[in-house]
Order: C-alpha cells, then structure tokens, then sequence
C-alpha cells in the first residue's frame, strides 16, 4: 500500500539529512522533492501546491532552522499536515436507537460497490446490528444474484424485483418496507452503477435520496483510479451531498493520490477503506495511521486490533500459561505462527511495525510466506517428542528430519539454535499484553530469529547493494564532486 510515494518522500527527506545547516533554501528545495512526489502519487495538482504551502510556511519557522535535527521536524509537520489534509473522519453511520436506518450506496461501475454492501452488512452484523440488503441494482447484468450470493455469505436477507417490471426507486421504497415489517435495524441500498457519470444515474440517485430520505449516502470509490476517482466523487457530492467515501482495492494502490485528494476536493471524509476480497476485509479509515504509513512510521495500532480480532484468546491464553511455566515447545511456536498468517501477507504485517519498513524493501523478491512455510514444514517433519524436547534431536535425528522436509541439515540445526534462544524471550513475554508482544517482534526480527532472509538482508546493508545505500552512495559522490569542483576553483582565484 503506498510503496510509490513511501519510497518517493523517504527520498525526498534524505535531502536534510547530513546537510550541516538546515536554511531556508534547502526547506525550499526539498519541498519542491515533496511535491514532486505527491504528483507522481496522483494526489491533485491543487492539492498538492496547497500542501506544499502550508509545510514549508511552518518549516521555515525559528524552531525549525535552529533545531540540532531539523529532518525529524520537518517529517512530523508532514505527518501533521498529511492528518490534517485526510481528516478528522466520524465512523458514525448514524444508526438509529429505534426503528430502521437506511443506508445508501452509490458509485460507478467497477468501484466494487455490491461486495462492499456484503462487507458493510458483515461489520454490522459483528456490531450487533441486523442487516437488511436491497438489491437495486438493475442495470448491471447479474448484479442481483451477486447480491444474493452475498447476502447468503454473511446471512442475512436480501430483497429483490423481477428487473423488466421494475426501477431502482420502487425497489427501494419496497425493500424499505419489507425491511421494516421484518424488523431489520439497518437496510442497505444497493443502487445501479454506471461507466462513467452521467445525468441519467444521478437523477435516479436523486429521486431514490428524495423519496425513501436514507439516513446516509455513502460513495464507494476505487482507490486504484487516482484522480478518476477524486472527480467521481466531486461529481456524486454535488448532486447527493455524501456523508462519506469508502476507498476499495485501497491494498493494491501503490499511489495514493485518490486517499490524499478525496477529502481535500469533495469536503466529505472516507470512512473505511476495503483492503482485501473478503467479506471481512472492510476497515475503519484513520487519517493519524494512514499518514504514517505513508511517512513508513508503521501502524502498530491497526495491527493491534487485526491481531485482536484474528487470534484465538483461548489458545493465546493456553500458550501464555505455558511459557509462564517454561514449557514453549515448537510445537506452540507452529501454532503461533499459523495465528501470524491470519493477518495478512508477511510484507505488510513487517510494515505495520515501526522501524520494519525498510527492512521489507531490502527483502527484493524474497517470498516471507514460502520461508515460513518451510520452517513450518522442518516442524513438521519432526516426531510429538522430538516437538515437545528439542534438545534430543541430534545429527542422525536432523538428518532425518531434513529429508523429511526437503532441507538441508543446516538449515534445520539453524532453526534448533533460534528457537533456543527465542523460547527464553517468549517466556520473558508471557506476561506482556498483546500490543507489547507486537513490539517485541520487532526485537527478535532484528536479532535475525526465525526471520525470513534476515540473513541476506544484512550482508546487502554492510555490502551496500540495498536500494537506500545505493541512494546514499551516490548522494554522497555528487556532494564529493560538488566538493571537489569549488575547491578547484578557489584554487585557480589564488
């Protein structure tokens, strides 16, 4: 998510960095390098010029220029700024006490609007709520049956019109009614899409807004269409009066500019963002995490809460009771590391943990998952026994346990040595919470423990052959012949 302008700004920062006195020129010429990579983001042009403005107007204050580490205050006005430009958001969607509120959810084709409704009716459902859906949909072929198929997902019922006897805005206004007879708190409203904006789509957008009065409307917009995607929801403002935006595919955007400009075009702030196919891949957007994310400052607080709700409590509390007694077996970490796999791709979690970002770029085509699943398969190649008392395994049991899993002997006497030295950190964790767990991964991926390539990472860091150390390198050459070439000229004067 956002590697594109990560990368650009991370650049464009390093500009401070080692430049002796900050002045008022280098804030400018670093600024024009920040701007430069909110463009390439796809973030929109007036945007991006009002953004510079407002950071380079607070970083050419006193404090700034005479700080002993101007970079560090430069990055935290951008992450003050970048929060400001995407915030404040209300996750509120204006749900009743009693009776049935009614949501309704427009958008263009394509956007994934009809599995957002799935996943919105999924995130009710875990609050408590009862969901209604009504498939509305009548110009997309097949449309309703998809609703249908989801709404069977997340179980809940869906209410639909035979479409050649039918229009969108009599479906609503019906499937309002058969909600509030069957006693459902929240109805979705799954409204027709169309290619592009036009006049047709939003007069129908307006009769069904007039006529059944939906307590929000919300616009659900693909993160992976940029400025499309800003000028989509400007336009759906305009004729409905949005009281939100849900960014889809937000996974796959390596930009950003749509996150960036949504708020600062339209005035309507994005309440979730859809990171995943799965009907439970909907998150709640916080504009404080998102900026850093971008600024590659992690998001130990949205790893929280996904690990929070992804692992199973009773099994951590088993685990946490045994290491407590100093009984952490391989076995216990194979578990814990099928717990891991639940939230999401290795490279993303790593990100997720501060100071880990880099690290994830210097991995190249490295695969995270493959390498755990081949120490999860050394595990497995091991006896019940050989799991629970790993100091018995000696050459003839590793060679076995080697052929077993396709593996070196090596590799599998690495993987005896780590875990030794881990098992006695874990039982040091047992009596941490979960966040602090979480940051002490941190600690055991940099002491290389069971991380993927760690090894390799740290011969390309002391070789230099990493993307940063080539940047440096050749920063540092330029400034050696700028060096170099006024000190020849001072000579010729003398």
């Amino acid at each position: 998510m956002f590697e594109s302008i990560t990368q650009s700004l991370g650049k464009a920062f390093s500009a401070f960095r080692g430049a002796g006195k900050i002045t008022e020129g280098n804030i400018r010429e670093g600024m024009q390098q920040v701007r430069q990579a909110l463009l390439e983001a796809d973030v929109a042009y007036d945007v991006a010029q009002t953004f510079i403005n407002s950071v380079t107007q607070k970083a050419i204050g006193e404090e700034v220029l005479k700080s002993l580490r101007p970079e560090q205050q430069i990055v935290g006005i951008v992450h003050q700024e970048l929060i400001d430009l995407m915030g404040p958001v209300s996750h509120s969607l204006a749900i009743r006490r009693e009776g049935t509120s009614v949501i309704m959810m427009c958008g263009l084709q394509g956007s994934g609007k009809t599995t957002t409704c799935g996943k919105l009716a999924t995130r009710l459902k875990e609050q408590g709520y009862s969901p209604f859906l009504v498939a509305a949909d009548l110009q997309r072929p097949a449309a309703i049956e998809q609703l249908k198929i989801i709404g069977a997902q997340v179980g809940c019922p869906v209410y639909s019109e035979d479409p050649q006897n039918s229009n969108p805005v009599q479906v609503c206004r019906n499937g309002v009614a058969a909600a509030k007879r069957s006693g459902a708190q929240v109805v979705i409203l799954d409204t027709a899409g169309r290619l592009h904006v036009d006049d047709g789509l939003m007069r129908e957008l307006q009769q069904i807004d007039s006529l059944v009065a939906p307590d929000q409307a919300l616009l659900v917009c693909d993160a992976m269409t940029g400025q499309d995607a800003v000028n989509s929801a400007k336009a759906f403002n305009d004729a409905l009066e949005l009281d939100g935006v849900i960014l889809t595919k937000l996974d796959g955007d390596t930009r950003g500019g749509a996150a960036l400009s949504v708020k600062a075009v339209t005035g309507v702030p994005i309440k979730f963002i859809g990171v995943g196919e799965q009907l439970d891949r909907l998150e709640e957007f916080h504009p404080d995490r998102m900026a850093g994310r971008i600024l590659g400052m992690g998001d130990i607080l949205s790893l929280y809460e996904k690990a929070k709700k992804e692992f199973n409590e009773e099994e951590m509390l088993r685990q946490q009771e045994r290491m407590q007694k100093g009984k952490f077996t391989l076995d216990d970490f194979r578990n814990q590391m099928r717990q891991i796999k639940k939230l999401g791709s290795m490279r993303d979690i790593m990100k997720m943990i501060p100071g880990m970002g880099a690290m994830v770029d210097q991995l190249g085509d490295m695969n995270p998952e493959g390498e755990l699943s081949r120490i999860e398969g050394i595990i497995d190649s091991m006896t019940m026994h050989e799991r629970q008392n790993p100091e018995i395994i000696d050459r003839s049991r590793r060679n076995r346990i080697a052929r077993g899993s396709g593996v070196d002997a090596a590799d599998v006497n690495k993987l005896l040595k780590d875990f030794s030295m881990m098992a006695k950190m874990m039982q040091g964790m047992s009596n941490m919470g979960l966040r602090d767990r979480l940051r002490m991964m941190k600690g055991l991926t940099d002491g290389g423990f069971l991380n993927p390539g760690a090894e390799i990472v740290e011969k390309k860091l002391r070789s230099g052959r990493g993307p940063a150390d080539k940047d440096a390198a050749r920063d540092k050459k330029k400034k050696q012949k700028k060096e170099a070439a006024k000190a020849k000229k001072r000579n010729r004067r003398r």
